[in-house]
């Protein structure tokens, strides 16, 4: 095999350009992402590296976001298509497991045609002309280590394009009614009762029409409309925007996140609001609220208020009220999806920067220190990755506040044992969230190196806080990395985290 020298590659620009080109590069990038860290080794030739079980050889051009895959096959490199690749990575998950699984291929596929059909629509329409907005429903390639980040449950584009944040959907809620003996709500869910008039004797109860679309022939529901207990009042008089979560809309107007049960599997799970989840949400969040009423800094805590469902379809039918934007913020500043700092959207603050020594700083001063001190003082342990973190920043583009959500995926010690929280905190926090970060700032600038300045704000505030985790991960070899094509392949739950040791770029810094 020759020696080649590989050039950064970027995504095809697909604006008049071929979207089926650009779909399979977007797909691609992140189960390339999952083969070379769960199922491959570097080899000595740039860009090749060979899959264990089997040995077979796979180049790929790229690293961050690797692109053009090719396997070494008869003497020869040859360019795998999407179909090849999706092939090739069923081959070693079976070689390197001993089980079969037809439904990952499946959802693999999914997921590029999804994203095939998300580039036709952007095509089609506007952004939102609101930064935040355009933030959330940015994300075309989405979770860059999952091999479907995009799988929309197998349907047709019919039933969910009309949903997709990353269509730049807009939508009013349908709204039912329940009777109040069939009521089920904890917390405060008082904000749901604006978004629309119930009969006398019923309470308000929003739902998302996707959903609705899915489980409204199931027969606790049918059954309900039958009898009374369930009407159908109406829709909201204003549209509502999918965040990148897709379930989680946000109501500009009445700065409200309302968050819905979804029976689609997105990424790892099926995405319900579990009642087992919902049972004990209260209690998680007001532990986490807690912990952020003073932290160090501004940051903040966008607090799950309460939910309210109906007792015959407890999780079907539930919704969640987030706290909303405008409380929270700092004067002046606006939020931006941290994900999308990664993945890229029109007024990312970082096209505009020339040096990231300064900006990387004021990130890091924002974002790191709560998730520390949350854990160090509280026993809390936030999802901090990419896509549960929102940066708020100054009309000049710098950080000035972090804040967080997400009650459903805090663990909180002692209900989880101190290791396996740290372990959680440093793959959201530090695997997820800042190296994608570092990895840009040092794509983009040559020569950069951003890791001194997260190893020097960790040390800073692990001597602070009497964190003796700290000077471990500094001084260890390795980090966790989450393995999710593995668990998907095997059928692990997604709150079943498994993970490989990678290089811990803190511990050669």
């Amino acid at each position: 095999m020759d020696r080649v020298d590989f050039m950064p590659t970027v995504f095809p620009h697909v604006n008049g350009g071929d979207m089926d080109e650009a779909a399979d590069a977007y797909a691609a990038a992140p189960l390339l992402n999952c083969l070379l860290r769960e199922l491959a080794e570097p080899t000595p030739d740039p860009g090749v590296h060979r899959l264990r079980a089997g040995g077979r050889m796979l180049r790929v051009r790229g690293t961050r976001r690797p692109v053009e895959p090719e396997v070494y096959t008869e003497g020869a490199w040859h360019r795998l298509t999407h179909r090849e690749l999706v092939a090739l990575a069923a081959e070693a998950l079976r070689r390197s497991t001993g089980a079969a699984n037809s439904e990952l291929p499946a959802e693999m596929t999914d997921s590029r045609d999804v994203v095939a059909a998300l580039l036709r629509a952007r095509a089609r329409t506007s952004p939102p002309e609101d930064p935040y907005l355009r933030s959330e429903q940015s994300l075309i390639m989405g979770h860059p280590y999952h091999p479907a980040p995009k799988a929309r449950g197998g349907g047709p584009v019919t039933g969910w394009l009309p949903y997709a944040p990353e269509a730049c959907a807009r939508f009013p809620l349908e709204l039912l009614a329940v009777r109040e003996d069939a009521v089920v709500e904890e917390g405060d869910t008082t904000p749901l009762d604006a978004l629309g008039q119930a009969p006398p004797g019923y309470r308000l109860l929003p739902a998302h029409p996707w959903q609705l679309d899915l489980t409204g022939a199931l027969p606790a529901i049918r059954d309900a409309f039958a009898d009374g207990r369930l009407v159908r009042v109406g829709r909201t008089a204003r549209p509502l925007w999918p965040t990148a979560a897709i379930r989680t809309l946000y109501a500009p107007e009445d700065d409200l996140f309302v968050k819905f049960s979804l029976d689609v599997r997105i990424t790892n799970d099926i995405r319900r609001l579990w009642k087992h989840d919902l049972l004990k949400m209260r209690a998680t969040d007001a532990a986490t609220a807690a912990a952020f009423a003073a932290p160090r800094g501004s940051a903040a805590w966008l607090s799950d208020r309460g939910y309210r469902t109906a007792d015959f379809a407890f999780e079907e039918l539930a919704v969640l009220v987030r706290d909303g934007l405008r409380d929270h913020l700092v004067p002046g500043a606006g939020p931006l999806l941290a994900a999308a700092l990664v993945e890229g959207f029109d007024g990312n603050p970082l096209d505009r920067l020339t040096e990231p020594s300064v900006w990387w700083a004021a990130y890091l001063r924002q974002v790191v220190p709560p998730v520390l001190e949350a854990f160090a003082r509280h026993g809390v342990v936030v999802e901090a990755h990419l896509q549960n973190t929102l940066v708020a920043v100054d009309a000049a583009g710098m950080p000035v506040q972090a804040l967080f959500r997400d009650a459903e995926g805090v663990k909180l010690l002692p209900g989880v044992t101190r290791e396996a929280g740290w372990e959680r905190l440093v793959y959201c926090l530090i695997v997820n969230h800042l190296a994608e970060l570092a990895a840009l700032l040092a794509e983009r600038f040559p020569g950069a190196d951003p890791w001194p300045a997260v190893r020097r704000e960790l040390r800073r505030h692990g001597t602070d806080l009497g964190l003796p985790e700290i000077a471990d991960l500094l001084a260890s070899p390795t980090l966790p990395g989450k393995t999710n094509l593995l668990l998907r392949w095997t059928g692990a739950d997604g709150a079943d985290a498994r993970y490989v040791p990678l290089p811990n770029p803190l511990a050669r810094t």
